[in-house]
Parts: C-alpha cells; sequence; structure tokens
C-alpha cells in the first residue's frame, strides 16, 4: 500500500533540502501516516483505515461515517 491518506487523499511531495551555503538537493515530504481501525455504526462493522493527521481531525470534524462517504466518492477509498 502506498503512502496515500485513504481520507483526505494527502500523498508525500518533493521538495529541496537547502543547505546553510544555499545549496539544495532534492528530498521528500511524506504524510503523517497512522493505520487506525475506526468502527462505523451504520455499517456495524470495525475499518482499517491508514489516515494522516489531517484525516483525523476532519473524522473527528464530521464523524467516520460521513468521512468514509466522502472519501469514497473522491475515490481515495474502494468501496
Amino acid at each position: 500500500m502506498s503512502k496515500v491518506c485513504q481520507i483526505t487523499g494527502k500523498k508525500s511531495i518533493v521538495g529541496n533540502s537547502v543547505s546553510h551555503s544555499n545549496r539544495k538537493t532534492k528530498r521528500r515530504f511524506n504524510v503523517n501516516l497512522h493505520a487506525k481501525r475506526f468502527f462505523i455504526p451504520e455499517e456495524n462493522k470495525w475499518i482499517s483505515l491508514k489516515v494522516s493527521a489531517a484525516g483525523l481531525r476532519t473524522i473527528n470534524k464530521i464523524g467516520i461515517g460521513e468521512a468514509v462517504k466522502r472519501a469514497r466518492e473522491a475515490g481515495y477509498l474502494a468501496k
């Protein structure tokens, strides 16, 4: 599985490390991912997701059922 949040769709991006002498080398900015299990009361089952910290805040704000519904509509989460 790739390093992509299944709720928000966030993934790693590429940028530069800049030294004191202003020399630039390529680096990756990875997503703050966590493997979490959530209980969905509407479906009466547990679901395992790889979720970023921003995805956890989204789940806390709108609820797991609505977050999963939006992620499926956006294509971040397989049915």
